[in-house]
């Protein structure tokens, strides 16, 4: 699958991401010469198209280097490979700036958000293809290739494999369906059965937002409209989450029999599969997987010799914005757009793509969906509980013997989880990524549930060992820099908070700096546009009310200035060319 990546990285010029993204490939950046023949192609202003390259982190308008190298700095698979920094290892081996283009154009190595491999230890994307399990020896052997200039498609093949570890099976891992099979089914006993199905199982989305399926898809079956359409969301942006990186590899036949399903039940024509920019290396094994499908009749015209069904799915790459997680700014971006969530009401089951009644569901969603025509609602019931009916797939990370893919009834406990990993000295666990929930070891016994703890599926451990404040540091970065700047409070108020972390971090934070803290995080809580903003403090507020030794260690009796006073001098002594004692500011 990956090697076939390698050799034909070409991808579908028809969307205006991609075609963006081809040009990218062909000039390392994107010129305002491309610009201007990209809106004279799509017919559209020059201003959207700048608009666009300018919004999404994986487009550049400055050229970057032939090997184009991004560190994710992700908590599980970031670059700091326990005291080594294998970022700065390999600048200094290649003489390469972070975040700068080196002078003969051959190399650019910067840093980048959670690219999906938690599960594989200190990662990389080169070129947009991952190399997993970093250490200092596969560091200097990617210098020694890049200094060569041997292509990417001659690396070591293994440095490319990424090894699933399915430790924990249950109803949606246990089998894998014949393709068809739920087609079939879904065909032979209606449309309305079929929808009766899902309404009756009970489930609810696997994406976090736990709204239910079945009232989903009829209100989109009911709406108003000349056109309808099912959308996938495989934007999987949550760092610590990469249990839709497994799926879209082992199971991409039950996520399109599942679209289909869904495409029969609400009367679509049309499908989507939004893929994150980080997996674009699953683009050809899922190109694949769709055309076999349309040579055994399952999409395309007249699926299955009816004559009134007619369905396809068509796959849109992202290009680096978390944000497009969030199903209306998902939207945005597959109209070629820049994806800035959409105010809502209207949601998108009533007006989504284009304007028409859109049915968007999580990977994980749309596959519980298949195997619930497959065997019924009560199968699906059996498992869990009243309110959270089924089963879920846990993405576990960090201080564990064993990091992989769990699946469990809903009512499992943090505890169980944590046994069945091998995690046994953790003093705490971050679910649901960053925007999630921070537990303590005083609720290890609270349950994986809708009613208690949700989660999207990320499941990050942290042990006794691991410094809260840097991982506060961490997600208050990521949410700073992953904001879509439309909202003044999410803008603004996630900068502010990185800064004040990192004055707390410095050491020159005090009492009123906490303080500050709680205020600016209900602001952003309340007072921001999407979810991304409402749920991009949870992890300070959390850590406030239950870790709150994480910052008192830190904190000073008095008052001290947001910035470093004394370090703000240094231009000035530079210039009168001092550095003696009364040249510096006591910061005692």
């Amino acid at each position: 699958m990956l090697n076939s990546y390698l050799h034909n990285s070409a991808s579908p010029n028809e969307h205006l991401l991609h075609r963006l993204y081809a040009l990218q490939q062909q000039f390392l950046h994107i010129s305002p010469e491309s610009m201007q023949q990209v809106a004279s192609e799509f017919n559209l202003p020059v201003s959207q198209v700048a608009a666009v390259v300018e919004f999404y982190s994986f487009f550049y308008t400055q050229p970057c280097g032939r090997f184009h190298i991004l560190f994710s700095n992700c908590t599980s698979c970031g670059y700091l490979a326990g005291e080594q920094d294998l970022m700065r290892m390999l600048c200094q081996l290649l003489q390469v700036t972070p975040g700068k283009t080196r002078q003969d154009g051959l190399i650019s190595i910067d840093e980048t958000s959670c690219i999906g491999l938690c599960d594989q230890g200190a990662s990389l994307l080169v070129n947009g293809v991952p190399i997993p399990a970093l250490d200092p020896e596969k560091i200097t052997q990617i210098a020694q290739r890049i200094t060569t200039g041997t292509p990417v498609t001659a690396w070591p093949a293994a440095w490319f494999e990424i090894h699933d570890t399915v430790h924990q099976r249950n109803l949606l891992l246990t089998e894998r369906l014949a393709p068809g099979s739920v087609l079939h089914k879904a065909l032979q006993q209606g449309a309305n059965e079929t929808l009766a199905e899902i309404q009756q199982s009970g489930l609810r989305g696997r994406g976090g937002a736990g709204f239910d399926t079945g009232k989903k898809w009829q209100f989109c079956r009911v709406a108003p409209g000349d056109a309808r359409y099912v959308v996938c969301n495989a934007d999987e942006g949550e760092p610590g989450t990469f249990k839709d990186r497994f799926l879209l590899s082992e199971q991409a036949d039950a996520l399109f029999e599942g679209m289909t399903v869904c495409a029969f039940v609400i009367g679509a024509n049309k499908g989507f599969v939004y893929l994150r920019g980080e997996y674009r290396y699953l683009l050809s094994h899922l190109q694949a997987v769709l055309d076999q499908r349309r040579n055994q009749g399952l999409l395309g015209q007249h699926i299955l010799g009816y004559a009134d069904f007619h369905f396809d799915i068509d796959i849109v790459v992202g290009a680096g914005a978390y944000i497009c997680g969030e199903e209306s700014a998902l939207i945005e971006s597959l109209e070629g757009k820049p994806g800035i969530p959409r105010i809502r009401p209207p949601f998108p089951v009533t007006h989504g793509y284009l304007g028409q009644p859109t049915v968007i569901n999580n990977v994980e969603t749309l596959i519980a969906a298949a195997l619930i025509v497959m065997h019924g609602s009560a199968w699906f019931k059996s498992a869990g509980t009243e309110h959270s009916t089924g089963s879920k797939i846990l993405s576990v990370s960090g201080d564990c013997r064993s990091p992989g893919i769990y699946e469990y009834s809903f009512g499992i406990s943090i505890q169980q989880v944590l046994d069945d990993c091998h995690a046994h000295y953790a003093q705490a666990v971050q679910i649901g990524g960053p925007a999630g929930k921070l537990i303590g070891a005083g609720d290890f016994n609270r349950a994986i549930s809708f009613e208690d703890v949700s989660t999207g599926g990320s499941f990050l451990i942290f042990g006794q060992q691991r410094d809260l404040l840097a991982i506060n540091r961490n997600f208050a970065r990521f949410f700073a820099h992953e904001s879509c700047g439309f909202c003044t409070p999410c803008r603004v108020g996630t900068q502010l908070l990185k800064n004040n972390l990192d004055k707390i971090a410095a050491g020159r934070g005090t009492a009123y700096d906490i303080e500050a803290l709680k205020q600016l995080s209900h602001l952003i809580q309340h007072q921001s546009h999407c979810g991304l903003g409402h749920t991009a403090a949870n992890h300070v507020l959390d850590s406030l009310q239950y870790f709150p030794q994480t910052f008192a260690a830190n904190l000073k009796q008095h008052f001290t200035a947001q910035f470093d006073l004394d370090q703000a001098l240094e231009i000035a002594r530079q210039v009168t060319h001092r550095d003696d004692a009364a040249a510096h500011l006591d910061n005692g």
